[in-house]
Protein backbone atom coordinates (compact mmCIF):
# COMPACT_ATOMS: atom_id res chain seq x y z
CA UNK A 1 0.00 0.00 0.00
CA UNK A 2 1.34 3.06 -1.11
CA UNK A 3 1.97 5.47 1.69
CA UNK A 4 0.40 8.64 2.01
CA UNK A 5 2.31 11.60 4.00
CA UNK A 6 0.96 14.79 5.27
CA UNK A 7 2.40 18.09 6.58
CA UNK A 8 0.74 18.59 10.10
CA UNK A 9 0.41 22.07 10.97
CA UNK A 10 0.60 23.78 14.81
CA UNK A 11 -0.25 27.32 14.65
CA UNK A 12 1.14 28.96 18.31
CA UNK A 13 0.64 32.00 20.11
CA UNK A 14 -3.54 32.73 19.82
CA UNK A 15 -4.83 35.21 21.41
CA UNK A 16 -8.48 35.68 20.14
CA UNK A 17 -10.85 32.61 19.83
CA UNK A 18 -12.22 34.42 16.53
CA UNK A 19 -8.91 33.93 14.81
CA UNK A 20 -8.11 30.26 16.28
CA UNK A 21 -11.63 28.87 15.23
CA UNK A 22 -10.85 30.39 11.73
CA UNK A 23 -7.42 28.72 11.72
CA UNK A 24 -9.24 25.52 12.69
CA UNK A 25 -11.84 25.72 10.02
CA UNK A 26 -8.95 26.62 7.35
CA UNK A 27 -7.38 23.07 8.20
CA UNK A 28 -4.91 23.82 10.94
CA UNK A 29 -4.35 20.41 13.02
CA UNK A 30 -3.34 22.30 16.46
CA UNK A 31 -3.58 25.49 18.38
CA UNK A 32 -0.94 26.44 20.45
CA UNK A 33 -1.87 28.45 23.81
CA UNK A 34 0.42 30.32 25.59
CA UNK A 35 0.93 30.32 29.35
CA UNK A 36 3.95 31.80 29.50
CA UNK A 37 4.04 35.49 31.44
CA UNK A 38 6.91 37.26 29.60
CA UNK A 39 5.57 36.15 26.23
CA UNK A 40 3.47 38.80 24.38
CA UNK A 41 0.96 35.96 23.37
CA UNK A 42 0.33 34.90 26.55
CA UNK A 43 -3.05 34.00 27.69
CA UNK A 44 -4.68 33.91 30.65
CA UNK A 45 -6.86 30.45 31.99
CA UNK A 46 -9.94 32.25 31.45
CA UNK A 47 -9.56 33.90 28.12
CA UNK A 48 -8.09 30.14 27.10
CA UNK A 49 -11.80 28.83 28.10
CA UNK A 50 -13.00 30.92 25.74
CA UNK A 51 -10.69 29.74 23.17
CA UNK A 52 -10.99 26.56 23.73
CA UNK A 53 -14.93 26.27 24.00
CA UNK A 54 -15.30 27.65 20.54
CA UNK A 55 -12.97 24.74 18.49
CA UNK A 56 -14.83 22.42 16.04
CA UNK A 57 -14.09 18.80 16.75
CA UNK A 58 -10.95 17.43 16.22
CA UNK A 59 -8.67 20.20 17.26
CA UNK A 60 -5.72 19.56 19.00
CA UNK A 61 -5.34 22.20 21.67
CA UNK A 62 -1.48 22.26 23.03
CA UNK A 63 -0.81 24.10 26.01
CA UNK A 64 3.29 25.88 25.87
CA UNK A 65 5.18 26.44 28.77
CA UNK A 66 8.39 27.66 30.16
CA UNK A 67 10.24 26.44 32.98
CA UNK A 68 6.76 26.69 34.97
CA UNK A 69 6.21 25.69 38.34
CA UNK A 70 4.49 22.13 38.87
CA UNK A 71 1.68 23.96 40.33
CA UNK A 72 1.23 26.65 37.36
CA UNK A 73 0.75 23.44 35.03
CA UNK A 74 -1.10 21.47 37.37
CA UNK A 75 -3.36 24.13 37.30
CA UNK A 76 -4.24 25.26 33.76
CA UNK A 77 -4.52 21.19 32.98
CA UNK A 78 -6.93 21.16 35.99
CA UNK A 79 -9.38 24.16 34.13
CA UNK A 80 -8.57 23.97 30.48
CA UNK A 81 -9.37 21.42 28.25
CA UNK A 82 -5.41 20.49 27.09
CA UNK A 83 -4.63 17.54 24.85
CA UNK A 84 -1.11 18.58 24.78
CA UNK A 85 1.82 19.72 26.79
CA UNK A 86 4.77 21.67 25.10
CA UNK A 87 8.21 22.59 27.09
CA UNK A 88 10.22 25.49 25.86
CA UNK A 89 12.84 25.73 28.95
CA UNK A 90 14.99 23.77 30.08
CA UNK A 91 12.78 20.76 31.63
CA UNK A 92 14.02 17.63 32.16
CA UNK A 93 12.83 14.40 31.04
CA UNK A 94 11.46 13.55 34.06
CA UNK A 95 9.86 16.79 34.50
CA UNK A 96 7.92 16.89 31.29
CA UNK A 97 6.81 13.11 31.98
CA UNK A 98 5.19 13.81 35.24
CA UNK A 99 1.73 14.83 34.14
CA UNK A 100 0.07 12.12 32.75
CA UNK A 101 0.11 13.75 29.71
CA UNK A 102 1.08 13.76 26.57
CA UNK A 103 4.05 15.93 25.51
CA UNK A 104 6.25 18.08 23.29
CA UNK A 105 9.70 19.20 24.07
CA UNK A 106 11.14 21.75 22.02
CA UNK A 107 14.58 22.27 21.32
CA UNK A 108 16.87 25.41 20.47
CA UNK A 109 19.22 24.64 17.98
CA UNK A 110 22.96 25.34 17.60
CA UNK A 111 25.75 23.78 16.23
CA UNK A 112 26.48 21.51 19.77
CA UNK A 113 22.75 20.18 19.76
CA UNK A 114 22.75 16.36 19.96
CA UNK A 115 19.71 14.95 18.79
CA UNK A 116 20.40 11.51 19.71
CA UNK A 117 21.00 12.09 23.45
CA UNK A 118 17.87 14.05 23.58
CA UNK A 119 15.74 11.59 21.36
CA UNK A 120 16.83 9.36 24.47
CA UNK A 121 16.25 11.83 27.45
CA UNK A 122 12.74 12.62 25.68
CA UNK A 123 12.03 9.02 24.66
CA UNK A 124 8.24 8.96 25.34
CA UNK A 125 7.74 12.45 23.49
CA UNK A 126 5.50 12.88 20.93
CA UNK A 127 7.61 14.64 18.72
CA UNK A 128 10.20 17.24 19.16
CA UNK A 129 10.00 20.67 18.48
CA UNK A 130 13.69 22.46 16.80
CA UNK A 131 13.23 25.84 17.11
CA UNK A 132 15.81 28.94 16.39
CA UNK A 133 18.42 29.53 19.42
CA UNK A 134 18.40 33.10 21.03
CA UNK A 135 20.20 33.81 24.09
CA UNK A 136 16.94 35.36 25.59
CA UNK A 137 13.96 34.77 23.71
CA UNK A 138 12.21 31.02 24.39
CA UNK A 139 10.86 30.98 21.02
CA UNK A 140 8.18 33.14 18.80
CA UNK A 141 11.62 34.72 17.59
CA UNK A 142 10.39 34.46 14.03
CA UNK A 143 14.18 33.57 13.08
CA UNK A 144 15.13 30.61 11.01
CA UNK A 145 17.98 28.68 12.44
CA UNK A 146 20.24 26.16 9.71
CA UNK A 147 18.19 23.33 9.06
CA UNK A 148 21.44 21.40 8.09
CA UNK A 149 21.93 20.77 11.97
CA UNK A 150 18.89 18.19 11.56
CA UNK A 151 20.03 14.78 11.29
CA UNK A 152 18.40 13.04 8.69
CA UNK A 153 17.32 10.33 10.65
CA UNK A 154 15.58 10.63 14.43
CA UNK A 155 13.72 8.65 15.94
CA UNK A 156 10.87 10.95 17.33
CA UNK A 157 8.83 12.51 15.01
CA UNK A 158 10.07 16.49 13.99
CA UNK A 159 7.91 19.49 14.55
CA UNK A 160 10.08 22.22 12.63
CA UNK A 161 9.40 25.46 13.86
CA UNK A 162 11.58 29.07 13.61
CA UNK A 163 10.96 31.98 11.04
CA UNK A 164 8.29 30.02 8.84
CA UNK A 165 5.99 31.17 6.61
CA UNK A 166 4.17 31.14 3.44
CA UNK A 167 7.45 32.10 2.15
CA UNK A 168 9.44 29.03 2.79
CA UNK A 169 6.93 26.62 4.13
CA UNK A 170 7.28 24.49 0.89
CA UNK A 171 11.52 24.47 0.94
CA UNK A 172 10.94 23.71 4.37
CA UNK A 173 9.07 20.42 3.46
CA UNK A 174 10.71 19.92 0.69
CA UNK A 175 14.45 20.02 2.72
CA UNK A 176 13.59 18.81 6.57
CA UNK A 177 10.57 16.63 5.26
CA UNK A 178 9.15 17.27 9.22
CA UNK A 179 6.63 15.23 10.82
CA UNK A 180 4.63 18.96 11.24
CA UNK A 181 5.08 22.56 10.80
CA UNK A 182 5.22 25.18 13.85
CA UNK A 183 4.00 28.73 12.90
CA UNK A 184 3.55 31.68 15.39
CA UNK A 185 4.72 34.81 14.30
CA UNK A 186 4.77 33.82 10.60
CA UNK A 187 1.11 34.50 10.51
CA UNK A 188 0.87 37.28 12.53
CA UNK A 189 -0.26 41.00 11.71
CA UNK A 190 1.49 42.31 15.43
CA UNK A 191 2.31 39.87 18.04
CA UNK A 192 -0.46 37.95 19.79
CA UNK A 193 -2.37 39.84 16.68
CA UNK A 194 -2.91 36.34 13.47
CA UNK A 195 -3.74 37.50 10.37
CA UNK A 196 -6.18 35.07 8.13
CA UNK A 197 -4.55 35.89 4.71
CA UNK A 198 -1.37 35.04 6.14
CA UNK A 199 -2.69 31.67 7.70
CA UNK A 200 -4.80 30.83 4.38
CA UNK A 201 -1.75 31.55 2.50
CA UNK A 202 0.92 29.39 4.86
CA UNK A 203 -1.74 26.14 5.21
CA UNK A 204 -2.39 26.71 0.71
CA UNK A 205 1.54 26.28 0.43
CA UNK A 206 1.76 23.50 2.69
CA UNK A 207 -1.21 21.76 1.07
CA UNK A 208 0.22 22.31 -2.31
CA UNK A 209 3.75 20.80 -1.36
CA UNK A 210 2.20 17.94 -0.08
CA UNK A 211 0.05 17.52 -3.08
CA UNK A 212 3.15 17.47 -5.25
CA UNK A 213 5.30 15.14 -3.17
Amino acid sequence: MQKIKRTRVKICGFTSAEQAVYAAYAGTDAIGLVFYAASPRHVSIAKAQEIVAALPAFTTVVALFVDATKEQIKEVIAQVAIDVLQFHGDESGDECRMYAKPYIKAIRMHSEVNIDALTTEFHDAQGLLLDAYHAKAKGGTGEQFNWDLIPEHCNLPIILAGGLGSHNARDAIAQVQPYALDVSSGVEAAKGIKDNNKIAAFLTEVYLSDRNN
